[in-house]
């Protein structure tokens, strides 16, 4: 089976440095494959695409070396193994507050004896190789994201579950969970002691720590608190960027 270089990277303790796919296009999808990120994320939460558009997408995303995660709406068997069947290599999922949903998430990503995962990998098979049946369990990986009041009060019993690979916290919700105001990087004092102590507990029980970040800065100051996985920027928000640092310099 294709090498989950995630998993490579994460094996010699080094970080993948993950960008954010939004924009419906197979053809931006490639253009940011292209730039060398480690991982690339499709948005199916918030982001403006539907299924057969994220399809094309990790097409787009194969012809590189760059790992495809897809963050899927919800906990929700259908799209998770849908995702999986069409290519994703990990699948993020929101707002995982409970042991139990831990479980549910690990069911849904591997198959029998150890999940309930329907098989049927009509493109996974195609990107992944002919033994994907037999090393899926070993390769594919699942992140639970860490992002309310009540997956805190959890988290240890989440990171306890078996088969769950990552974590991955969004900050703004955490932030609002918390009563603060959503933001990625200059997040409030209590928000800061709480993803300290997610990121701690998730490496004392062997869980990788993924977060998202607006800044570079930001992301490599929490790479050095232990932070695996981090994302900085997205299609969207680079286009924005570019186009006004361009304008910027035009209209001085």
């Amino acid at each position: 089976m294709r090498e989950n270089r995630l998993r490579t990277l994460w094996a010699q303790d080094r970080a993948a440095v993950n960008g954010w796919l939004a924009v419906p296009s197979s053809f931006s999808a490639e253009v940011m494959a292209h730039q060398g990120w480690d991982t690339l994320t499709i948005d199916l939460q918030h982001g403006v695409i539907d299924y057969a558009q994220m399809v094309g997408m990790l097409q787009a995303i194969s012809t590189t070396p760059t790992v495809p995660v897809v963050r899927v709406p919800w906990m929700e068997p259908g799209i998770i193994m849908k995702a999986l069947d069409a290519g994703a290599y990990g699948v993020i999922c929101p707002m995982v507050n409970t042991r139990e949903e831990a479980q549910r998430l690990v069911a849904y990503t591997h198959y029998a004896p150890q999940g309930a995962r329907s098989f049927g990998p009509v493109r996974a098979a195609l990107y992944g190789g002919a033994d994907y049946a037999t090393e899926a369990n070993r390769t594919i990986v699942a992140f639970a994201m860490i992002e309310t009041a009540q997956a805190l009060d959890n988290l240890d019993a989440i990171l306890s579950v078996e088969g769950l690979d990552a974590i991955y916290i969004g900050p703004s919700d955490l932030s609002l969970a918390l009563g603060c105001k959503p933001v990625f990087d200059d997040v409030e004092p209590k928000v800061a002691q709480a993803i300290e102590h997610i990121v701690a507990r998730a490496r004392a029980h062997g869980v990788q720590a993924g977060v998202h970040n607006g800044r570079a800065d930001v992301a490599l100051a929490r790479i050095a608190k232990g932070f695996r996985f981090v994302t900085v920027g997205s299609d969207a928000r680079l286009l924005a960027s570019g186009s006004q640092e361009l304008l910027a310099a035009m209209r001085a």
